[in-house]
C-alpha cells in the first residue's frame, strides 16, 4: 500500500506556495496524486484544525510535512496520533510571537484580508505540546537564513529528533525539490517509484 502524505502550509500560505506547488507536481509526476493532500487551510487555527483532523481520518495514516505554522500544527498532530511528521523551518510555540501583530493580514496567494486576534491566539496555545522526544518519528529540515524565524528556537526545542540543518538558505527553504527523495524515503513510497527522477527539474 502505498504511503499518503499531508502537506500543512503556514500562516498566509496556500497550495500554491514554493514548497506545496513543487510536491504537488512530482507526485502528479509519479502517479501518486491521489496520495496527497494540501488543503487551504483556514486563517483560524480551530477550524483548520478541523479540516486536517478530517482529512488525517480520510488518510489513515499519513506522513505529516508541515511548513513554518504548519509545523506547529503537524507536531501536534503526531503526537496526538502517533504519526510521523516532516518539518521544514516549523515555527514554535507561535502564539508568543504575536505582540504587536494583531489586526489585518492578507493571505500572500489568495488576497484574502482576515483579522488576526487574540481568539486566535489563544486558540494556538490550545495546540501548543510537550518537545517530541520519538527522533525516528520526526524530521526537523532548518536552514540557518530563516529570516521569519529563528532556527535556533527549532533547533533547541527538537534537539532529541532528527535535525537537519543547512547553512544559509530562507523561510521559504531553497533547493526543497531536491531534497524530496528524502521526503519520499521518509513517507515510506517506494523507491522504484521516484529513485531515477531528476527533482530538481520542479524548481
Amino acid at each position: 500500500m502505498t504511503a499518503s502524505i499531508l502537506y500543512i502550509h503556514g500562516l498566509n500560505s496556500s497550495p500554491a506556495s514554493h514548497k506545496a506547488s513543487r510536491l504537488s507536481r512530482a507526485m502528479a509526476h509519479l502517479g501518486l496524486e491521489n496520495h496527497l493532500r494540501v488543503p487551504a487551510l483556514h486563517h483560524h487555527p480551530r477550524q483548520a484544525m478541523t479540516q486536517l483532523q478530517a482529512l488525517i481520518g480520510e488518510l489513515g495514516a499519513p506522513l505529516l510535512v508541515g511548513s513554518s505554522l504548519g509545523g506547529y500544527y503537524a507536531t501536534y498532530l503526531a503526537e496526538q496520533h502517533g504519526l510521523k511528521a516532516l518539518l521544514v523551518n516549523p515555527a514554535v510555540r507561535p502564539h508568543l510571537r504575536f505582540d504587536g501583530y494583531l489586526g489585518p493580514q492578507k493571505n500572500y496567494y489568495s488576497d484574502e484580508t482576515w483579522d488576526l486576534t487574540a481568539d486566535h491566539v489563544s486558540a494556538l496555545a490550545e495546540f501548543e505540546v510537550a518537545p517530541p522526544d520519538d527522533p525516528t518519528r520526526y524530521q526537523i529540515w532548518l536552514q540557518s537564513g530563516d529570516e521569519t524565524l529563528d532556527y535556533r528556537d527549532a533547533e533547541r526545542y527538537y534537539r532529541a529528533c532528527a535535525l537537519r540543518i543547512q547553512a544559509g538558505g530562507d523561510h521559504g527553504f531553497q533547493g526543497f525539490a531536491e531534497r524530496l527523495p528524502t521526503l519520499f524515503a521518509f513517507a515510506g513510497i517506494n523507491a522504484t517509484l521516484w529513485r531515477d527522477t531528476d527533482f530538481s527539474a520542479f524548481n
